[in-house]
């Protein structure tokens, strides 16, 4: 039969067919694909990366790939200028919305048993009870309400077409509702089984589900059609914002908005992917039950007072804790099972009072920022060693070797947060882990596998043997997270500032206190950078808040909402905090292509029914070093401090005595104070008030967050048109820094001190005097000296833009590697040094020539 649309003079012609995303394609025989090794279902595996629509990639007849676009003459009345461009968009649409229309009465056909099994369910002889029907059809009628909806929305535009027509909010509505199908994947397995018994146990039950279009639950071979249709839909309409993307010029209003849908799609299929993955293959028992690996990952644990580094292994009846033994080149790696808890024994018990907790010796935060500086270090060594002859390869390797260890070294000591394991028939064990996000993770897949009846399982040595040596094979973290374990081709992350503001949360069912906090990755580990005010007893807060956070080499960015509980008789013994509880949680990947344009970009999260609205944009490191100069006289910021204290009759600008005073009466006591970022919208309104001399100053600042006051303190000095430590000067800091013999350091430094103007110099040592008073409680305020010179350091020293030659910015990394550490350092000298004062200085300038 010839295919509908060619012709005897155009074999290879086909229609509107190339830009069909059919729904139908779906093979049932694939589905028994979806088996592991054992015989038992996994779910499909999303390609969340196309370059092209299935569908548009044709091939014609003898199997060779076609072009997408219609040969010319296959239109009547459309010319060959025609081809691309908004030509394009309409074909792609009319194209999906063809298939949408499938879709459609497809979830049609899956609803029609629905009501009258509903309807039984209340009478005497029901088929099936209310709640089997409800979980069999879950979240069916909701998705296709949605869909109808976006149909009927979409239909319209595409028959009275018009290149200027805008059907971006359409998409970026479709995809942000598409926790909708989250839901409808995690119950998928529940779904399928209660339709399973429900089959086998009543005869009318399966003849409906036979006769019902694509409801075939009672036959094995289509199991998982139920479930890929659905999530099908979502990777078709990803791929069709592919195309729309490609076909939509950059300045059509639809153009950001199809981003937006498009990451969002993105970052829900790449996230039902990291629960589905198929690479969870399953070892069988000798008594022929099916093992799984769920979840694998390198773990910080505290054996016998000392950190170790484990590979930890979660199966669906059993937690194993490995380390990796030590193996001769060539030979291949083995695990060796340090212990195990079978999951029916495991409990996640906080201490008792009567309980010994033993002590987590912490390392002070300047050791971990020197192993940081050290391996940007041999990073911008590697790259400058691979631009030089070939030859030199064993240095790169000798490079290599030297950042491994460093890398590791951190992964190992910077992890601080306590998780727990209790085995109800013996020992405790405690991990470290850097991030909330990862213990809640590692909870909440274990208490999922609880909820199952599991049976106490005890393994004799040699299946203890079998299952640990079948590690290798099973694995899906293979390397531990450095950066000298990756590529080269791998991205290295993005260095600068990610600009965030957390907008809203919807989805809560009871009123709560409400905030959210935000982690980024550096160096194979996740930091909380930023924390939202709480909002206090509702369901729908709305925070609005900016946040700077730095990224040093990130890739991805995580959002946990959590209920912030009052209750003292919640005390986490093993840190003494009150335990919040976590709503929900999700993360994005920062991509580069994104995130770097200058825009905002919207995005939502979905965490289990809760939908956090955020925006971001990214300003690379290179951008963010630069000093605008300004040629303001009016106000505060932007204006030279000798213009501003002449003005003030001062000697230090009013901003820098008061936020200081303000940070000193409240903030001195703050986790995080200068480090953590204050909500941007505050920031503002108290540089505006600064900048206009309100009367409100005071009382401002004494209803401001703190960070917030820390924050404009910072930006005043970011601001200022050169450095505190002027431009001039700037150069003989560099040089001063680097000297080894102490007291060469001591005489210059002081020296160039003398040097500055009298305004720069009085600033900078009140400031200086500050610092050192709030490192004094860093018992309390966790800020250590060299914590306050990593975050003052560039900006009292940075040079303004005049200064920074075009050609000495290279790598974003080069730059922190060498002159913010330099920067840094000059701080930290200062911050070191016995109290400096303004009279002694001046005294001994006459021994001094003041050339400098």
């Amino acid at each position: 039969a010839q295919p509908v649309g060619e012709s005897q003079h155009h074999p290879r012609q086909r229609t509107v067919d190339y830009f069909n995303y059919n729904t139908d394609g779906y093979d049932g025989d694939a589905a028994e694909d979806h088996k592991s090794q054992d015989g038992s279902e996994t779910m499909p595996f999303i390609d969340e990366s196309p370059t092209m629509s299935p569908s548009l990639c044709a091939r014609g007849p003898d199997g060779e790939a076609i072009s997408p676009i219609p040969p010319e003459g296959l239109l009547p009345g459309v010319s060959h200028t025609r081809r691309t461009g908004p030509y394009c968009r309409e074909l792609v649409l009319s194209g999906f919305l063809a298939s949408e229309e499938i879709y459609i009465k497809q979830l049609e056909a899956l609803l029609l048993p629905m009501r009258p099994l509903k309807a039984t369910a209340t009478t005497s002889q029901p088929v099936l009870t209310i709640q089997q029907v409800e979980t069999i059809f879950y979240k069916i009628q909701d998705i296709f309400e949605i869909h109808k909806e976006f149909y009927d929305s979409l239909l319209p535009h595409i028959q009275q077409w018009d290149e200027k027509v805008a059907v971006g909010h359409l998409f970026k509505k479709l995809a942000s509702q598409l926790g909708v199908y989250k839901a409808f994947v995690d119950n998928y397995k529940t779904a399928v089984e209660t339709a399973e018994k429900c089959s086998q146990a009543n005869t009318q039950f399966q003849k409906i589900s036979e006769v019902s279009v694509g409801l075939s639950l009672s036959l094995s071979r289509t199991r998982a059609t139920l479930l890929y249709k659905p999530i099908d839909r979502v990777t078709r309409s990803t791929l069709v914002l592919h195309d729309l993307l490609k076909h939509t010029p950059k300045d059509h209003p639809d153009f950001p908005l199809l981003q937006d849908a498009l990451r969002i799609s993105q970052n829900f299929l790449s996230s039902i992917n990291e629960e589905i993955d198929p690479r969870r293959t399953a070892i069988t028992t000798p008594k022929g039950e099916a093992r799984q690996l769920v979840k694998d990952g390198f773990l910080v644990e505290m054996s016998e007072g000392s950190r170790k580094l484990r590979h930890v292994f979660l199966f669906t009846d059993l937690l194993l804790c490995a380390k990796m033994k030590k193996t001769s080149a060539g030979r291949q790696q083995q695990y060796e099972c340090k212990w195990y808890i079978p999951l029916a024994d495991l409990t996640f018990q906080l201490l008792d009072d009567s309980d010994v907790c033993p002590h987590i010796q912490v390392l002070p935060e300047h050791e971990i920022e020197e192993i940081k500086i050290k391996i940007s270090v041999i990073k911008s060594d590697i790259q400058k060693e691979k631009k030089a002859l070939k030859g030199q390869s064993r240095n790169v390797e000798r490079l290599r070797k030297k950042m491994n260890e460093q890398e590791s070294w951190l992964l190992l000591h910077s992890p601080t947060i306590p998780f727990r394991i209790h085995n109800k028939h013996g020992k405790s064990y405690l991990f470290l882990l850097s991030s909330d996000y990862e213990r809640s993770e590692w909870r909440e897949s274990i208490q999922k596998l609880q909820k199952k009846d599991l049976q106490t399982c005890q393994l004799s040595s040699v299946e203890l043997q079998v299952l640990t040596s079948s590690c290798c094979k099973l694995r899906t973290v293979h390397n531990i997270p450095v950066t000298s374990n990756k590529d080269d081709e791998e991205t290295s992350g993005l260095y600068g500032f990610l600009h965030v503001i957390v907008h809203s949360a919807k989805g809560f069912k009871e009123s709560a206190n409400l905030y959210c906090t935000l982690e980024v990755d550096s160096y194979g580990y996740f930091v909380s950078k930023a924390k939202t005010r709480v909002f206090r007893d509702t369901i729908e807060p709305q925070w609005n808040e900016e946040f700077e956070i730095e990224l040093e080499g990130s890739q991805c960015l995580r959002i946990l909402c959590y209920e912030k509980c009052y209750d003292k008789t919640k005390l986490n013994k093993d840190d003494n905090e009150i335990v919040d509880i976590i709503m929900g949680k999700g993360q994005v990947q920062l991509d580069p292509q994104t995130v770097q344009s200058k825009n905002w970009h919207v995005d939502v999260i979905e965490m289990n029914g809760i939908k956090v609205e955020f925006s971001m944009k990214f300003t690379s490191r290179d951008l963010s070093l630069k000093r605008t100069p300004s040629k303001k006289q009016s106000g505060v910021f932007g204006v030279k401090i000798s213009i501003v204290t002449k003005r003030e009759r001062s000697k230090v600008p009013y901003i820098v005595r008061q936020c200081i005073e303000e940070v000193e009466k409240r903030g001195i006591d703050e986790v995080g104070i200068y480090r953590i970022s204050g909500v941007a919208t505050d920031i503002l309104a108290l540089k505006a008030a600064f900048d206009t001399n309100s009367k409100d100053i005071l009382v401002m600042l004494s209803d401001m967050d703190i960070n917030a006051i820390a924050g404009t303190l910072k930006l005043y000095f970011r601001e200022l048109p050169e450095p505190l430590l002027t431009d001039r000067l700037y150069p003989a800091f560099m040089e001063g820094i680097a000297l080894s013999d102490p007291a060469a350091k001591e005489n210059c430094m002081m020296h160039l001190l003398r040097s500055l103007p009298d305004p720069n110099l009085i600033t900078f040592l009140s400031l200086l005097e500050h610092l050192k008073r709030v490192a004094d409680k860093e018992p309390i305020n966790k800020m250590s000296l060299h914590n306050l010179g990593t975050v003052f350091g560039p900006t009292l020293l940075r040079p303004s833009e005049s200064e920074v030659t075009k050609g000495h910015i290279t790598l974003a990394s080069d730059i922190w590697s060498h002159d913010v550490m330099a920067q840094v350092q000059v701080l930290l000298y200062y911050l070191q040094h016995p109290p400096i004062s303004f009279a002694e200085l001046k005294r001994n300038t006459l021994y001094f020539s003041t050339d400098v």
